[in-house]
Order: structure tokens, then C-alpha cells, then sequence
């Protein structure tokens, strides 16, 4: 992802930083990143050390009911009956999972008592149904219907909903969420031929900074399960931060699907990546326009792959 900014960064990193014209107290530098010291990072600038912690709670192993069914058949699980429910992490319902990713609904009704971070993934949220805000560390990104919403690991946020009628599918990966290589040139820029641009995909607003002191519930995602942390001071202290890491959103309507004189296979409709698996964006196209064209898919056999479809 590209380089972004906000708030206050000084024109070096590692260095003494003070606001007020160093009246105030030392900020304490945090640098997010993957693959240790060798992918993409952010620093952010704090006004208190985000490691203080007022209290450990208890913590929750994740709990999963695995189904083996007795014939191998292709199934269809409809998520429009499904009720509604639940806060936007506590009321997930995971449909499907394995090593690589898991796949939950989420129809939330309720807000977040508190904050929630995953600290074992990336996760993509796919917005079928719903608005609001997710309010993160580094800032606040709105969202609304075919929206997907990306939240890097170890993200600290919370949900904002603007009305009851929501309607969410969520990944959850142990790897990282990108765009397709064959998109991108070696230093990151989006090429010409893919199907969006640097422009479609929209960074946090504002950062919202508060100097508050309290007790502030932070619930990690660990060791698969939940681990509660209770802080004195509110988690989103950040008063700036600068790097290639950071939430945002994409839009369904901003993939520019991909059409041929004879059919296109599944790739090209590729919106995400991640460890041995894909997410496509099926947008409506002009069909095969070739008069001999067969206007519907071939029979396929995806030996290698297991295939999810959700028609929105």
C-alpha cells in the first residue's frame, strides 16, 4: 500500500519529540510493521507508552463446532435468514475455516463495549448490508454498502453503527491481505492494466487523539482466543503517524471488471490476496461478444482449490 501521513510527524524518525514547544512530556514512538524489520511499516507517535496496562482479565479460547458432513457435495449455506445480533467481533458466525482463512457472518446490532485488536491476523470485512465508522488508532474510516474494509493486524479499533440493519461477511487470515503481485510494479505502484487505482482506496480521516484517563477494556485476539486487557488510558493517544500500514476501504463499484471476446477466467476478476487463497470481485460486464462465444463459464474443475461464492 502507499505511503500516508497524519497528524504530527517530525522530520526524523527515532528522535526526541515534545509538543508545546517542549513544554510537554516526551511522545513515546511505536513502529508497527510486518516481517520484523524487512515489510512495511508505520510509526505512530503516542502521548503515553502503549504498553501500560492497568489490569489482565481473563482470557477466552475460541470456541468452534466443526461439522463433518457424511457425503462430499457441494453446499449452500443462506445467510439471509440468519438473526441479527451481537456486537461486530462478538457476533461473528463462522461459516467455514482452515489453516488460511476463516469465513464468518456478522449482522450486528449492538455496540462494542470496548476495543478490539487482532493480534494473530489481517481481516478484510466485506460490507453487503449497513453504514458506519471504524475507529481505529490512526483514525476514523467510514464505511457503507460494498465496501470492503481492510484492517491490518494488531490494529487497535471499534465500531460506530449508523443504523441495526447490517449485514457483513468477515475474513479473518493468519497472513497478509494485498493486493495481487501481477497488479503492481517492483516498487508497489498499481500498473495501468489492473482494475483499480491508488486513488479508489481510502485511508483514515483525521485521527481523533484524547488525553484520557479511565478504565478502557482492549480485547486481543491471541494464542486463538481472546485475551481482555484493561487499560488506565484511552488507547487512541496517537497524536500522528507516517508509513505503508494502515486500515482503509475499497469499493465494489470502483473494480473495473474485465471483459473479453471469449470468457475470462475467475483471476481476472481478482480484488485481494493472501496465503493460498484469493478474493474476487464479480462485477457486472458485457458478456462474451464473440458470435461462436459459449456466453456462460465452462465446466471447471478446480482440483487444488475449494471455491466460496456469495451473491450480494
Amino acid at each position: 500500500m502507499r505511503y500516508e501521513r497524519r497528524g504530527e510527524v517530525p522530520a526524523k524518525r527515532h528522535v526526541q519529540v515534545r509538543r508545546n514547544g517542549g513544554a510537554s512530556p516526551l511522545l513515546t514512538e511505536e513502529v508497527m510493521g510486518y516481517e520484523g524489520f524487512s515489510g512495511n511499516e508505520t510509526i505512530l507517535l503516542h502521548l503515553h507508552s502503549p504498553c501500560r496496562l492497568d489490569a489482565v482479565g481473563e482470557f477466552t479460547p475460541i470456541q468452534r463446532t466443526e461439522w463433518v458432513p457424511d457425503t462430499h457435495v457441494h453446499r449452500l449455506a443462506d445467510t439471509a435468514p440468519m438473526e441479527p445480533g451481537g456486537d461486530p467481533v462478538g457476533g461473528r458466525r463462522l461459516l467455514m475455516y482452515n489453516g488460511d482463512i476463516e469465513v464468518s457472518v456478522c449482522k450486528p446490532t449492538e455496540e462494542m463495549e470496548g476495543f478490539y485488536r487482532n493480534g494473530e491476523g489481517d481481516e478484510v470485512i466485506y460490507i453487503h448490508r449497513g453504514r458506519g465508522v471504524l475507529r481505529t488508532v490512526f483514525g476514523r474510516v467510514a464505511f457503507k454498502p460494498k465496501d470492503y474494509v481492510v484492517i491490518p493486524r494488531g490494529t487497535t479499533h471499534t465500531f460506530e453503527l449508523e443504523d441495526h440493519d447490517q449485514h457483513w461477511m468477515c475474513f479473518h487470515t493468519p497472513g497478509e491481505i494485498e493486493t495481487p503481485n501481477r497488479y503492481r510494479n517492483r516498487y508497489g505502484q498499481l500498473l495501468e492494466h489492473a482494475p483499480f487505482s491508488q486513488r479508489d482506496f481510502h485511508p483514515p480521516e483525521d485521527i481523533e487523539t484524547f488525553d484520557e484517563t479511565g478504565e478502557f477494556a482492549v480485547d486481543v485476539r491471541v494464542r486463538d482466543g481472546f485475551q481482555r486487557y484493561v487499560l488506565d488510558r484511552h488507547p487512541f493517544d496517537v497524536v500522528g503517524w507516517d508509513g505503508y500500514v494502515w486500515p482503509y476501504t475499497f469499493n465494489a463499484d470502483d473494480f473495473e471488471p474485465r471483459a473479453g471476446r471469449f470468457h475470462l477466467p475467475p483471476p481476472a476478476h481478482q480484488t485481494f490476496q493472501g496465503p493460498n487463497f484469493v478474493i474476487c470481485t464479480f462485477a457486472p460486464r458485457m458478456l462474451d461478444w464473440d458470435p461462436e462465444a459459449v456466453p456462460l463459464p465452462y465446466h471447471h474443475s478446480n482440483i487444488q482449490s475449494e471455491e466460496v461464492m456469495f451473491y450480494a
